[in-house]
């Protein structure tokens, strides 16, 4: 048997581990802080107890390896790495914590508690029962490759989903608009896909690796201000400015819309029928953009009715117009030119 001093420290490491994941347990989930302090003030304690007791947890003494003496030295040093692996991990939740992370960062907490358990799966197996770790790692490697090859989609996912997170592209709560026109608020990013909520209150789910992919464009950065605009044809039966200041007044007098930038009226074309106005305005958020342009119409309407501007007749209607008013009184009388009247057939086919 070892020192008497030496068995009571791995002892005593043994009580403060198995102690540590008691009360760890008994905090329970909805007190994490509480789990955070048990986690680091037991591994300190235990940490502690190793070195004033001269312990190393890298390799047993030879005194150890003989009689319950091993089992106790062996369960000594694998709860010292287990806490350990704890502690890491509740740094980084202490980190993330303190720099506000939002959720998105769920899926970078993962890959470090992954790492952290892997690196000391292999340290217990090492260091405690002494087994030889390179070829356990190229085995594993062997095995790698071969879950890689049957699940290539999959991990395209998740590491579209890993590259997504560090680069920050989005955070969760974001109004993020994808180059196919998809567009919504992000609710939620996992390990394989990221969750859209529509305006139209449905949830769009795209694999990260499709979104990896795509061209994405953040509506809510660097604010959530937004710009639009709604195109409006106006009868050339006025001058362009007086057309232009009926339209700015319209603006002005929208409840829905930001004043600050200030709105803009833009002259895009003009001919003998119409003068083609756009209505540039900025709402509060990407979802009051409906809400602001049905207002916006509405008010276009009154203005124009109050200052006496017509509304120009759509391109279609004029096309169409002429020809089947001219035929009609051939129709009415009878007499209907053989020309006119195929024209005219042709012309109520195509509608």
């Amino acid at each position: 048997m070892f020192g008497e001093d030496h068995f009571l420290a791995l002892v005593l490491i043994n009580i403060l581990g198995f102690a540590g994941i008691l009360v760890w347990h008994i905090q329970g989930r909805s007190r994490p802080t509480g789990r955070l302090i048990v986690q680091i003030l037991f591994f300190a304690t235990m940490s502690l107890v190793l070195g004033l007791g001269g312990i190393s947890p890298y390799r047993l003494d030879q005194t150890e390896l003989q009689g319950a003496g091993l089992l106790i030295a062996k369960s000594a040093r694998i709860l010292w790495w287990t806490h350990l692996a704890w502690t890491i991990i509740g740094f980084v939740h202490i980190y993330i914590g303190l720099n506000r992370r939002p959720r998105e960062a769920h899926l970078l907490q993962d890959l470090i508690v992954a790492v952290v358990y892997l690196g000391v799966a292999l340290s217990i197996i090492g260091f405690v029962f002494g087994a030889p770790i390179g070829p356990l790692v190229a085995t594993s490697g062997v095995v790698a490759v071969i879950i890689g090859l049957a699940l290539q989609n999959t991990l395209a996912d998740v590491f579209s989903g890993i590259a997504l997170t560090l680069g920050r592209a989005y955070v969760i709560g974001d109004w993020i608009r994808l180059s196919d026109g998809t567009e919504g608020r992000v609710a939620e990013t996992n390990w394989r896909s990221t969750n859209l909520l529509t305006s139209a209150h449905n949830v769009v789910v795209v694999p990260n690796s499709v979104l990896a992919k795509q061209g994405v464009t953040n509506l809510s950065r660097p604010d959530e201000t937004h710009w639009t605009a709604l195109t409006v044809h106006i009868a050339a039966t006025h001058a362009p400015f007086v057309v232009e200041e009926v339209m700015l007044g319209v603006l002005q007098g929208c409840e829905r819309i930001i004043k600050v930038p200030p709105p803009a009226i833009a002259l895009k074309a003009i001919d003998a029928i119409a003068i083609e106005v756009e209505l540039q305005f900025c709402v509060a958020s990407p979802a009051s953009r409906m809400p602001a342009k049905n207002e916006v119409i509405d008010l276009v309407y009154r203005g124009c009715k109050t200052n006496g501007l017509s509304l120009a007749m759509p391109p279609e209607s004029l096309l169409w117009g002429p020809a089947v008013r001219a035929v009609s009184p051939q129709l009415s009388s009878g007499r209907t030119h053989p020309a006119r009247f195929s024209h005219g057939r042709r012309a109520e086919a195509q509608d």
